[in-house]
């Protein structure tokens, strides 16, 4: 692979241990790392000038549908809350097919790419039709950004008192076999791996408590990270005290789901106890601000979750429950909302930007990847802080502040995956014209 010299950066705000922040300076990628950081570097390779650009690590997405990038705002749970939207939206995805699963997934993943994210978790859970995990890892690869895909899973359906309709459900055994599959199949444990898998059953409200048992014991064996849904809102708190007469965090720790290996979506409603478990155990937390709004859940008790300890990184969640799928976003929700339940001072942009891109990389177990330091591996976006969205701004590398939503220039393995706020690797209107005629055929 040719070198590429990012040569005379605005700022480098690097997430390293010391959290050095350089201006003017350059970072030489070579061979899918990061080879050199400093100022008057020289290559006899590519040469990208950043003048105008603040250089961050790229974006970290700890949880997504890719899926339900097919599914923006449809009438009917666009006010819902989560109960009830999933209930309007099963069985339009109980239509879904390969073709529906993998254009929604390169449509995902080019939203994510453009808002400079290279690095990104998706959860799977629904296969209907003949889809597979395959169809979402082969529309990554397409893209080039690093993947870590999860194969979830439903397993209880509507006349065995679950939530989803019994067309989406899958027999617990056909479930675990297919882990095993993908597993075998995709699953790269090594550093600068762009391709991860790990096991994800839905929620404790869609499958038995056998399953999140055996899944544990599944992943364990296998080397591999496990995910699902937890404590998302007043709903999912109720059921989990009505059907197994504990709260969340003690019903996950029960069956094996806590730990360095695990990580949780949304974990709204944790109560001080259950932040303390996740703490001490070092359980990952994916925080979804935007969805979490949309769908009324609530505000995560972010700041008290870092202050304990808990691993924390950001999430765009599905389309279907965030209408987008833009990092930046989401880390500047996650910094606005901590201020509102918590005072102006609960959170600065550096912090949130941190969350968004080292933070996201540990939850994953990706110690490789969300810093720009010799040795990690050459993910970086390059932000052009000369537009209208800075224009004025004192501090230009406060990002999240004032500052652009879309990337100017992404590097995902030293590969330039967006150049000049373009996509490299796809064609980006045909895959958008093939998703509006999916989505018109839905919806007809």
């Amino acid at each position: 692979m040719p070198e590429t010299l990012i040569r005379n950066a605005h700022t480098i705000l690097t997430m390293d241990d010391t959290a050095r922040e350089l201006c003017g300076a350059d970072v030489l990628l070579r061979d899918g790392v990061i080879a050199a950081i400093g100022q008057g570097l020289q290559t006899s390779g590519d040469i990208v000038d950043a003048a105008g650009c603040v250089v961050t690590p790229g974006l970290v997405n700890t949880h997504h549908h890719l899926y339900q990038t097919l599914t923006r705002a449809v009438p009917g749970g666009q006010d819902a809350l989560l109960f009830g939207w999933l209930q309007t939206l099963y069985p339009i995805w109980a239509r879904f097919g390969p073709e529906e699963m993998r254009v929604s997934a390169l449509t995902g993943l080019a939203e994510l790419a453009l808002s400079g994210c290279t690095l990104t978790s998706d959860h799977l859970y629904l296969y209907p039709n003949g889809a597979r995990l395959d169809d979402t890892i082969d529309a990554a690869r397409e893209i080039g950004l690093r993947f870590h895909a999860t194969r979830g899973a439903m397993s209880i359906g509507e006349s065995a008192g679950g939530l989803p309709p019994d067309s989406l459900v899958e027999r617990e055994e056909a479930i675990l076999e297919d882990c095993i599959r993908v597993i075998d199949a995709f699953h790269d444990p090594r550093d600068g791996a762009m391709v991860r898998v790990g096991v994800a059953p839905c929620s404790p409200f869609s499958v038995s408590r056998e399953l999140m048992r055996d899944a544990a014991i599944l992943a364990r064996d296998k080397g591999v990270m496990m995910h699902t849904h937890l404590a998302e809102n007043d709903e999912d708190i109720a059921y989990s005290l009505e059907k197994f007469g504990c709260r969340p965090g003690q019903y996950a720790e029960e069956l094996g789901w806590t730990g360095p290996d695990v990580w949780h979506a949304h974990c709204v409603k944790l109560d001080g106890q259950e932040i303390d478990l996740f703490a001490n155990s070092l359980t990952g937390v994916a925080h979804c601000p935007c969805s979490n709004c949309r769908l009324g859940s609530g505000i995560a008790p972010v700041r008290a979750m870092r202050d304990a300890g808990v691993p924390v990184g950001l999430g765009v969640d599905g389309s279907a429950s965030n209408d987008a799928g833009n990092l930046m976003v989401e880390a500047r929700q996650a910094m606005l909302l901590q201020r509102v339940s918590r005072g102006a001072d609960a959170m600065s942009a550096r912090e949130a930007l941190y969350v968004a891109t080292r933070g996201g990389a540990e939850v994953l177990g990706r110690r490789d990847c969300g810093q720009v330091a010799v040795g990690k591996r050459a993910d970086l976006a390059l932000w052009d802080v000369t537009g209208i969205d800075s224009a004025g701004s004192w501090d230009k590398a406060a990002l999240l502040l004032a500052g652009p939503q879309r990337v100017r220039h992404l590097f995902v393995e030293g590969r330039q995956i967006v150049r000049d706020g373009m996509l490299t690797s796809i064609d980006l209107f045909s895959t958008i014209e093939r998703q509006t005629a999916l989505a018109r055929r839905l919806a007809g």
